[in-house]
């Protein structure tokens, strides 16, 4: 974000055309949602601050009764410039301070360290007495780039209007949470290098009048000692856009009609040149046989989704160079690639960016706030899924829907971004208490939502 707003400000803007562009257009958003009621806007010292006074200025335009809270006075120059504009008297504390509407601008991006007790007692007052509380850019007392509570007992708020651009806050428990309805105020800035993004719906397409099964793409699952797993994973890729999905286990009474099952050992069966790609790990188990037949599939060349089992089992000598590898653990499994792969590092999204640039594999860290992160450092980010995704055997389905994704062509990044958002989609298609098989017939649907 710094480096996107020194871009515009090396384009000929300032400090303060920047904060009236920004400010103005939150502005904007809290004029229609205060709609006429009387706003109490919280404003620090820093240009936070200064964009909380640009918009009690707005407000007052507005019509709206607007009183400031600043418990310390602004310090930065295009702070004093804006409280100047506003030419009102703040309260520095909120003792007799009663409204309907809460704007808080204390303290935005970039903070790293707890607010004091005096600001965090104040925040938490002035929270309180207010119906509706809106947050400027990220809520006070959050760490941006992280999105961890830097206070205890935060408030929580209805809206976060973001200034510019996302923050990793926005879309990262545990400050995700607490940011209610999040809305985007654009700035003019432009994309910058090396920024994460957040996952947004595919652009999928119809086949090809001339396709068949195999130009669509052939995806292998291999079965285990469990194969449940390994079938909810074979049905979700057979929705997913794969022309035609394998089972490769030596048999399985309850595969749908639709779904080949190849009973010939992984090493046949895996040597077919027209695999495009192969799922291993849901139900594999954790014996020596099964490592035997990870190491099997990982000599054969396919490009590989790895899950469940297989990433336990996962050792840095098995992996060559030439083919691409997508990992989709869990918090538990993640922590275990992290030891195999000698990573000593603290949250998620920092053992995803280690582990998927020393493994060279592209890591989707899945969870209730996904990451995906590729070994040449590109991140993105999903936005919130529903919850009731916390059932067992919907990794499995995410599992089954990235195969199928390589199998069509898309690389382990791009695969691992779409089978996220298809995951998701079909979750919110399935409503409440679903099961992982009724997840998994849901996938066509959340595909023909992309088309």
């Amino acid at each position: 974000m710094l480096a996107a707003e020194q871009a515009i400000m090396d384009r000929g803007s300032s400090v303060e055309e920047l904060m009236e562009i920004a400010a103005g257009g939150a502005a904007e958003w809290i004029r229609r949602i205060a709609a006429g009621r009387s706003v109490t806007v919280l404003c620090g010292p820093g240009n936070n601050g200064g964009d909380g006074y640009v918009i009690a200025r707005k407000m007052r335009e507005f019509g709206n009764s607007v009183r400031v809270v600043a418990p310390v006075p602004p310090k930065t120059e295009a702070a004093v410039k804006a409280c100047e504009a506003w030419s009102g008297k703040p309260a520095t504390s909120g003792g007799d301070v009663i409204g309907e509407v809460l704007v808080d601008c204390l303290f935005g991006s970039g903070l790293s360290r707890p607010l004091t007790a005096e600001h965090v007692l104040l925040l938490r007052d002035l929270a309180g007495r207010h119906a509706c509380r809106i947050a400027i850019d990220v809520p006070s007392g959050v760490d941006s780039d992280t999105g961890a509570q830097l206070n205890d007992q935060l408030p929580h708020y209805d809206v976060t209007l973001a200034l510019g651009a996302w923050k990793f806050a926005h879309w990262c428990l545990p400050a995700r949470a607490a940011t209610g309805t999040k809305r985007l105020v654009p700035i003019g800035a432009s994309s910058v290098d090396g920024a994460a993004r957040l996952v947004e719906r595919p652009s999928l397409e119809t086949p090809a009048e001339n396709a068949h099964k195999y130009t669509r793409g052939l995806c292998a699952v291999v079965g285990g000692d469990m194969p449940g797993a390994a079938l909810l994973a074979s049905q979700a890729a057979m929705r997913a856009g794969a022309g035609y999905v394998k089972l490769i286990r030596h048999e399985c009474a309850d595969a749908p009609a639709g779904l080949v099952v190849d009973p010939s050992p992984l090493k046949v069966a895996g040597e077919d040149h027209r695999i495009r790609s192969m799922l291993i790990g849901p139900g594999l188990a954790r014996h020596e046989g099964a490592g035997k037949a990870l190491e099997t599939a990982l000599s054969q060349g396919h490009n590989l989704v790895l899950d469940a089992d297989a990433l336990v089992l996962l050792q840095p000598y098995m992996l060559s160079k030439g083919t691409q590898i997508l990992a989709t653990p869990h918090d538990g499994e993640l922590e275990h690639l992290c030891k195999s792969f000698s990573v000593i590092t603290e949250g998620r999204m920092a053992r995803a960016k280690a582990v998927a640039a020393v493994s060279d594999m592209v890591i989707c860290a899945k969870g209730p706030d996904t990451i995906i992160a590729a070994p040449d450092g590109r991140i993105a980010l999903a936005a919130p899924a529903p919850s009731w995704l916390s059932v067992a055997g919907t990794g499995d389905v995410l599992a089954g829907i990235a195969a199928s994704r390589m199998a069509t062509g898309s690389d382990a990044f791009g695969a691992a971004c779409e089978a996220v958002w298809l995951h998701g989609e079909a979750a919110r298609q399935c409503g409440a208490m679903f099961t992982a098989e009724g997840l998994a017939n849901r996938v066509g649907s959340a595909y023909r939502a992309c088309l």
